[in-house]
């Protein structure tokens, strides 16, 4: 194999520069590109769609409140390069590429309670557990909690479309990724608040529901840090805000059963990591994934989802599969 030793060296060295930097910023990826409450708030807006026969509002009535359980798989699958440098001679002494996987496994009760007939309340409490292949590492812990509220102006009228706000908190109170040991432990949160805001809408054309969403979501920074990752500190991180959006449709194929397939993308902005003795930035990132659900009318008022989804870009998963169902607990409610 032939070699051009000044390139490869500058080349070798550009690497190495950014090589701690590109590892959290891989972290920081797979945070992001975990199920997040736009992806809740596009599957309840359709969920609600089917249930709004004879209703003013498709959202929960005022007082009342449902629980809904959550199940995900995702995989990623990752090849890295790892680099090692001479210090005197500056010749590349290691060049190989990794192969990593990962295996992560969620789980989530997801509460609403209508303040309103036209604004819901909602809050999510996220359960992982994470195998990393390259580690040899697996560990169990609590997500990120959000709460979010969604808001329907507009009564539901027939033919026309069904339009919801929504906004979202989202907490750090899973295990950060710039807290923990990168070589021997997992995270399980994203490590730092956000906040997001957008709108979805659907549409009947009986008997097809058309539907989309966007939306954008502010990262606050994450200070106060001392993470050593490679043999540098990394003292704060300034994660980049995304915009995303998603489009789909669903066919009803009988009273009980419906089919959907859904498109979503997500842009996220530059992050940029502060170690002690330089700043390094990532690059702007793109994940797109396809999604295609089974709907199961259980009953007057409740539908179970099986989903099963793939990635479009690198930095999206490469397989998703989901499950979600509501939870009947209406004999724990007061003066059932």
């Amino acid at each position: 194999m032939k070699m051009m030793s000044g390139k490869v060296a500058a080349m070798a060295a550009l690497l190495l520069a950014h090589h701690v930097a590109w590892a959290a910023e891989v972290d920081e990826a797979r945070e992001a590109l975990q199920t997040t409450d736009e992806d809740v708030t596009q599957e309840k807006n359709l969920e609600e769609v089917f249930q709004a026969a004879e209703k003013q509002y498709s959202l929960l009535p005022s007082g009342e409140m449902s629980l809904n359980f959550s199940a995900n798989y995702n995989y990623y699958r990752d090849d890295r390069i790892d680099i090692a440098i001479d210090e005197n001679t500056g010749n590349i002494s290691r060049f190989r590429i990794e192969q990593d996987a990962q295996h992560a496994f969620s789980s989530a009760l997801s509460l609403d309670y209508g303040i309103w007939n036209n604004l819901t309340f909602n809050t999510r409490l996220p359960v992982s557990y994470k195998y990393d292949t390259q580690k040899d590492v697996s560990q169990a812990a609590l997500g990120d909690v959000s709460f979010s509220l969604r808001y329907q102006p507009f009564p539901v009228k027939p033919g026309a479309m069904n339009t919801t706000l929504y906004t979202t908190l989202s907490t750090p109170t899973g295990d950060s990724p710039y807290d923990i040991n990168v070589n021997e432990e997992v995270s399980s949160g994203s490590g730092y608040y956000s906040v997001g805001a957008g709108v979805s809408a659907s549409k009947v054309i009986d008997p097809v529901v058309l539907f989309g969403s966007l939306g954008y979501t502010y990262a606050f920074d994450a200070s106060g840090l001392n993470q050593n990752r490679g043999g540098e500190i990394l003292n704060e991180v300034q994660p980049g805000d995304s915009v995303n959006f998603s489009m789909g449709l669903a066919y009803s194929l009988s009273y009980e059963v419906s089919l959907s397939a859904s498109y979503q993308q997500s842009y996220n902005f530059e992050t940029n990591f502060l170690f002690e003795d330089y700043t390094a930035a990532s690059e702007d990132s793109t994940s797109s994934v396809i999604n295609t659900s089974l709907g199961l009318r259980t009953s007057s008022n409740r539908i179970v989802n099986l989903s099963f989804g793939f990635g479009l870009t690198e930095d999206s998963p490469d397989v998703l599969l989901g499950l979600s169902l509501p939870i009947d607990f209406s004999g724990l409610k007061p003066g059932a």
